[in-house]
């Protein structure tokens, strides 16, 4: 470890570069921020091992959502998005993490800041571009646009406020009827909270024994009021009451990770339901209509750049541990950028839907159906899309 914290003080020539890699670490311990419990006499454990294949990947995947949600941002502000569009810069370390530690056939439900766990999910950046510029070729084939995007054991991008919590429920509740062994995670923020769908969904969750565990995102602000004016409890981990739960910084990658792991084992192992607040902190404003600095300081969010930033936090722990190299990071992040370019490219290129998707998969295989259009006067027919395609799609 000494000999690769000395090569990193060097100035290598670019021809020799290649000596830091080899000296680097494949593995380190790191140390994890401690849960705070409740209802719980254990928790996640205070270290935690980090390859370099990992650390390499959590950088790429966190990066890559921040900067589509830049380029998302610069697209809105051309008009090339319309609509709503609600940014998750700075709460990256959330979706990346809680994904390294769930299954892709576990089923994830979340609200309509969901950018960035599409692309956790699978979906690749082109085509969350593409539906938010409401093209054919969109993951949700141009008909969802911003706040309801989906893909492989993805049930979205939900609009209404909380509603995907019960939600969650039932899908937890179809598990366990079909007797798999998969667990949902059900997300949420702050702002939804206090939404009585909420407690419902936990109350029946916790009477069947239900495989879930449902996640606030605690970004410290519901649109333009602050959690502490909009919460008599800001413990939102306890909230649960009769549930246990635990509260995660969500601003530490490693930490998501390690605190999803021992959840998803809770959860997986017939315990029923779990809460976990997760501490986060958004950069943006609620939505691109919010310059979001009416309600906070800009000093408080510079604080938090510089203190708790996810990305440059991540990045330095891991070049302190030899696990890669400055230049490295910098060339992965290069190579994101052209990534995302070729992205935006080929969503601008892409077409808009058909008027005949407006009557596709209203239904789940219900081949023939009316379906009603905008008005009494006119109706189409209705097709499964895999009926419309040949059964290819």
């Amino acid at each position: 470890m000494a000999t690769v914290r000395v090569l990193q003080g060097l100035r290598l020539p670019k021809g020799i570069q290649f000596l830091r890699r080899c000296f680097a670490s494949e593995s380190t311990e790191l140390p994890v921020s401690e849960c705070r419990l409740h209802r719980l006499e254990s928790g996640p454990p205070l270290t935690a091992t980090l390859t370099r294949t990992d650390a390499l990947h959590y950088h790429r995947e966190m990066f890559v959502i921040r900067e589509m949600e830049r380029e998302g941002k610069d697209l809105y502000r051309q008009k090339k998005i319309r609509g709503f569009f609600h940014a998750s810069i700075g709460q990256e370390a959330c979706s990346v993490g809680m994904e390294a530690s769930i299954r892709r056939d576990d089923p994830l439900i979340t609200a309509y800041r969901s950018h960035g766990w599409t692309y956790t999910r699978g979906v690749p950046v082109r085509e969350i571009l593409a539906e938010l510029m409401g093209k054919a070729t969109g993951c949700s084939k141009g008909k969802g646009g911003s706040m309801h995007t989906y893909g492989p054991n993805f049930y979205g991008g939900n609009g209404i406020v909380g509603a995907q919590v019960p939600l969650g429920a039932g899908i937890a509740f179809a598990l366990k009827y079909k007797g798999l062994d998969n667990i949902c995670v059900a997300l949420y923020g702050d702002g939804a909270a206090n939404q009585g769908q909420v407690f419902e969904g936990y109350n029946m969750a916790a009477l069947w024994k239900l495989p879930v565990i449902f996640v606030c995102e605690n970004n410290n602000y519901g649109m333009g009021t602050s959690a502490e004016r909009a919460s008599a409890s800001t413990d939102y981990w306890t909230r649960g009451d009769f549930i246990p739960g635990l509260k995660v910084d969500g601003m530490d990658v490693v930490t998501v990770r390690e605190a999803t792991k021992w959840a998803a084992d809770y959860c997986r192992s017939g315990n029923g339901p779990l809460v976990m607040e997760l501490d986060t902190y958004r950069y943006e404003g609620h939505s691109m209509s919010d310059p979001g600095v009416s309600y906070r300081s800009r000093e408080e969010i510079k604080e938090v750049k510089k203190e708790r930033d996810p990305i440059d936090t991540f990045k330095e722990k891991i070049i302190a541990a030899g696990l890669v190299t400055k230049e490295e990071l910098q060339a992965a992040e290069s190579e994101v950028g052209k990534e995302i370019e070729e992205a935006i490219k080929f969503a601008e290129n892409s077409p808009v839907p058909d008027e005949k998707e407006l009557y596709t998969t209203v239904y789940c295989d219900s081949d023939g159906l009316p379906v009603r259009g905008c008005d009494p006067f006119t109706w189409g027919v209705h097709r499964p899309r895999a009926a419309q395609a040949g059964g290819t799609s």
